[in-house]
């Protein structure tokens, strides 16, 4: 006779294969990043960021992403929606999608726990145009660059058939 527990994992593997997935668990709970997530951050894959407005309603842009091996990095202005959005709730949801597979993809929800500003960050946005386009970034900067850190609490693996 199996577990509860066993049967648990069964039905979970299943509905994993059900969804596409494959012999890989479909979430982990941790602070420590997946290779997975670490891998599509580091590539040139968009994420999808969503945070939560003043109303609780959510707001979703496509992102540039990196990492430290860390934590996620976004960049982004300190009079955007967004950042002001993070300043009142911490809370975001970040999905990275392989740009070669995008039935590919890993969601990570989490909060920002560090903001980080000035040269630091205004080196960063650099360094992301670089990995995304082959140059520094061109767009004109209406107010302060900053880097959102964030840490995961559940991170979601989706891997293509």
């Amino acid at each position: 006779m199996r577990s509860m527990m066993t049967e648990d994992l069964i039905q979970r593997f299943q509905a994993s294969m059900d969804r596409g997935g494959k012999d890989v668990p479909d979430e982990t709970n941790g602070h420590e990043l997946h290779p997975m997530v670490l891998e599509l951050a580091r590539g040139q894959n968009f994420a999808a960021l969503t945070t939560l407005l003043p109303s609780g309603h959510p707001q979703t842009q496509v992102m540039w992403v990196g990492t430290d091996g860390e934590y996620l990095l976004i960049n982004t202005e300190v009079h955007r929606q967004k950042f002001r959005n993070v300043e009142r709730d911490p809370r975001v949801t970040l999905m990275i999608w392989d740009k070669q597979d995008p039935y590919r993809f890993v969601e990570v929800r989490g909060e920002v726990v560090e903001k980080v500003k000035g040269l630091e960050a205004r080196k960063h946005i650099d360094e992301l145009s670089h990995k995304y386009r082959g140059r520094p970034y061109q767009t004109r900067i209406r107010s302060e660059r900053v880097i959102l850190q964030i840490a995961p609490l559940r991170q979601v693996i989706r891997i293509s058939s």
